[in-house]
């Protein structure tokens, strides 16, 4: 009776074992096929954008055109309003993705010295887009002296999506405002969608997913090999080598 109950205990654990890694290997390619497509579009732009700081690489299909746009009189007093008047003047199908407000803010890397004298550094204000100055600064006859330079707000907009995006920029106090639009091409639209430049809320979550969905595959891989391998030191080596040298390479950037 003890060796016919040893071998149903053995028995039921190796069944509970088969069923787990069919689990596993099952689930594992139902992942695999959700995140196919995605994971070929990141692939693609990840070797270009892997690649394109160390070697210098431009996009071969983007284009860019700056402007200043002249403001009406009186100027929008919000960053909505703001956002409306562009996208009326520009002919802009759809609102801004970004709309963002920088508060103004002492300058951190400039003083003022007291008396407020000619030589001081972005005494008379900062050159802004157009060559206009910000209002905040002194008028450089001593006024204000010994306070800090001060920062104007600065409003942030960007229309558009991953093929077409215009990023508007506008520093409170000024008479114009700039423009720059960004046509991309096939390649130069991957590079944006792989970095969700100009996406809604839904991409950004379909890409969470597609996160979610690396992780089980990366820790179910794992599983499929260690229940499927008899053989497990060439294996064991290899993934110690894979993680020793991902560690060395990432963490000798932060050593310099």
């Amino acid at each position: 009776m003890g060796v016919a109950a040893a071998t149903a205990g053995a028995g039921k654990r190796v069944n509970r074992r088969l069923t787990f890694v069919r689990w596993v290997r099952k689930t594992h390619g139902w992942f695999g096929l959700w995140g196919a497509l995605l994971g070929l579009m990141f692939g693609l732009s990840g070797i270009w954008l892997n690649h394109r700081s160390v070697l210098k690489l431009d996009l071969p299909d983007q284009t860019q055109v700056n402007a200043q746009l002249a403001l009406p009189d009186p100027p929008p007093a919000t960053i909505e309003a703001m956002s409306q008047w562009l996208k009326d003047t520009l002919r802009i199908d759809r609102g801004p993705n970004v709309a963002r407000v920088e508060w103004a803010r002492p300058v951190a890397w400039a003083e003022r010295p007291v008396g407020g004298g000619a030589g001081a550094g972005l005494r008379n204000g900062a050159e802004r887009s157009g060559g206009e100055r910000s209002p905040e600064r002194g008028a450089g006859n001593g006024e204000g002296a010994g306070r800090p330079l001060q920062q104007p707000e600065r409003w942030v907009m960007n229309f558009g999506g991953p093929n077409h995006l215009v990023q508007a920029e506008y520093w409170v106090g000024n008479r114009s405002l700039s423009v720059r639009t960004t046509s991309n091409g096939f390649i130069a639209t991957l590079t944006n969608l792989h970095k969700g430049t100009a996406m809604p809320v839904p991409w950004i979550l379909l890409i969470d997913t597609l996160a979610g969905s690396m992780i089980f595959l990366s820790v179910s891989g794992v599983i499929l090999w260690w229940e499927t391998h008899r053989k497990r030191a060439a294996g064991i080596t290899i993934f110690a080598v894979a993680v020793t040298a991902t560690v060395a390479l990432a963490a000798s950037p932060l050593q310099m």
